[in-house]
């Protein structure tokens, strides 16, 4: 049992020599509509916390408290889960997590095939790291405080680049095992379990049987294997059939992150799609995935480039690009289409840059844009774009269709991430361009496909924003509305929650959210947001308290 706060110890004697024999909480919500992530429907109730835990569900009406909050007509939900993160390093500039906060959202699934550890510290300064584990990262992270709760997967690609580099080959034995060691001691620190993104270099450069190997060390330790797989697109059926290969071979849980089908020729693949999924289940295998609900994704302008002249890294990748024979290749490789790769230029939009000449031009503009601005075609228009910046560059893709979008919304085996990093009204993140899903994954789920098309009843959606990714990750005190767990809470108005943010006005705060609690503190109160940093580290199964 969890020690009870100071305040409250004062609290009760003061009461006790008052002579009063009321129940005492730290915070009391009232008479809520209380869903309690089971996907039952809501029960009008009341719910008692005492320090960072739940201490009772029920009638409270004789009982007392330091805080009281009137959740009368409101939605009362165990706090969101973010099953895809990319918030590694803006809570370390600014923990306060408003983005997510805004919408509900109390625990923050990082490493999508990189993670914040383990990496290489290099001895000139100033040092790149100020960790060179997951473990340093999470220690520094609650040095620096942020407001919601943090988890991480580790990356095979972080893996991988510790021992190969970029190389483009197999790893040998020995290599082998050093990986699988970084593996088995990253989940001994609390990764959730092992990630890939196989659809980006150098992480494909990884074969099937490497990443066998990697998935069953962290098996050893109850942890998942989640994917961003090798192809969501013309290879999507392939791809699939690797992943469900990994949960056989290695026995491991899998997570498919953001499902989706890119290309209007692969649109039509659907019915198989999740017809295929629905068999692996069927056969035994443990598969679920995630989402973010839109039709659009964001990633850089190197994605559009062959992998195999991304080997080595960035540096090598712009010698290559300057060599007039080697550029000429990936040239007509792009012209070709890069199967599964490439993209009608009207259909990307121009996120940002790393220089400010650059962004002043083309942020916002579409690719054809771009190009009859630069003079070339799209395809010479990037190379150019690319060398000159040296940096990925940031898009968004419109490769979708809304309809697999609501196809994909309604599998009940299906949670959801923003795939983005956490904002706040900060100038640190002026310059930083995103997608709308960072500020608006959960809020438009509840109030676009839920309240307004009627795709999924409320208490399903809670369930799969909670109890559903916290029983995947292996959690067993957070997800639920339930006595002893801790006191992650969303506290919403299931009439208006909804996302503001658009393609050109990314940066819009959901509105709806009332109250967030993470650890029994409130964190956003009347809409706004505390300042309190109270969120935790939660280590995944395999974690070993040093």
């Amino acid at each position: 049992m969890r020690a009870l706060p100071l305040l409250t110890i004062v609290f009760v004697a003061v009461l006790f020599l008052n002579g009063s024999n009321a129940p005492v909480y730290d915070i009391i919500v009232r008479q809520g509509n209380v869903y309690d992530g089971s996907g039952s429907k809501p029960v009008v109730t009341d719910i008692g916390i005492r320090g960072d835990t739940i201490a009772f569900i029920g009638d409270l009406s004789s009982a007392i408290a330091q805080k009281e909050i009137d959740a009368k007509g409101l939605a009362v939900a165990p706090g969101f889960i973010n099953m895809l993160s990319m918030a590694e390093r803006s809570l370390l500039l600014d923990g306060r997590s408003m983005s997510d906060i805004m919408q509900g959202v109390t625990l923050e699934v990082m490493g999508e095939g990189w993670s914040a550890g383990p990496v290489k510290r290099r001895n000139s300064k100033p040092v790149d790291s100020l960790w060179t584990t997951l473990d340093g990262y999470f220690k520094w992270l609650t040095i620096k405080g942020t407001s919601t709760n943090v988890a991480s997967f580790v990356g095979a690609t972080t893996v991988r680049n510790y021992v190969l580099g970029y190389a483009n080959r197999k790893p040998t034995v020995a290599e082998q095992d050093q990986m699988n060691k970084l593996v088995r001691e990253a989940m001994e620190q609390g990764a959730m379990g092992l990630s890939t993104s196989l659809i980006y270099a150098p992480a494909d450069f990884a074969s099937t049987e490497e990443i066998v190997s990697l998935a069953s060390a962290a098996a050893q330790y109850k942890g998942m294997y989640i994917t961003h797989m090798r192809s969501e697109s013309d290879n999507i059926l392939k791809a699939l059939n690797e992943t469900f290969r990994v949960a056989q071979e290695a026995n491991i849980r899998v997570e498919i992150f953001h499902l989706k089908i890119n290309h209007d020729r692969n649109w039509n693949k659907i019915d198989q799609v999740l017809a295929k999924i629905d068999s692996a289940q069927k056969a035994g295998l443990t598969i679920t995935a995630n989402m973010y609900p839109y039709a659009a994704s964001n990633t850089a302008l190197t994605a559009r480039l062959p992998n195999w002249v991304q080997e080595g890294g960035a540096a090598e990748m712009r010698k290559r690009l300057r060599n007039p024979v080697t550029r000429k290749k990936v040239l007509e490789e792009m012209r070709l289409g890069i199967p599964t790769k490439n993209s009608d230029p009207k259909d990307v939009v121009i996120l940002g840059f790393r220089l400010d000449s650059l962004n002043k031009l083309y942020r916002g503009k579409r690719l054809d844009e771009v190009a009859a601005l630069h003079g070339k075609d799209a395809d010479e228009t990037l190379l150019d774009l690319l060398l000159k910046d040296r940096s990925p560059g940031a898009a968004v893709y419109h490769l979708q269709t809304e309809d697999n979008v609501r196809r994909i919304f309604k599998q009940p085996y299906v949670s959801f991430g923003s795939d983005g990093a956490s904002f706040s009204d900060s100038k640190i993140f002026d310059e930083w361009g995103t997608h709308p899903r960072a500020f608006g994954t959960f809020a438009r789920a509840i109030g676009k496909y839920g309240r307004e098309e009627k795709l999924v009843p409320l208490e399903e959606l809670v369930r799969r924003m909670t109890s559903l990714p916290a029983t995947n990750l292996n959690i067993t005190d957070r997800g639920r509305l339930k006595v002893g767990y801790y006191a992650d809470l969303a506290i919403f108005d299931a009439n208006e929650v909804i996302d503001k943010a658009t393609y050109e006005e990314p940066k819009q705060y959901a509105a709806g959210m009332r109250h967030v609690l993470v650890n029994g503190v409130p964190v956003l109160t009347n809409g706004l947001h505390t300042g309190a940093m109270p969120g935790r580290i939660v280590r995944g199964p395999g974690w070993k308290k040093k």
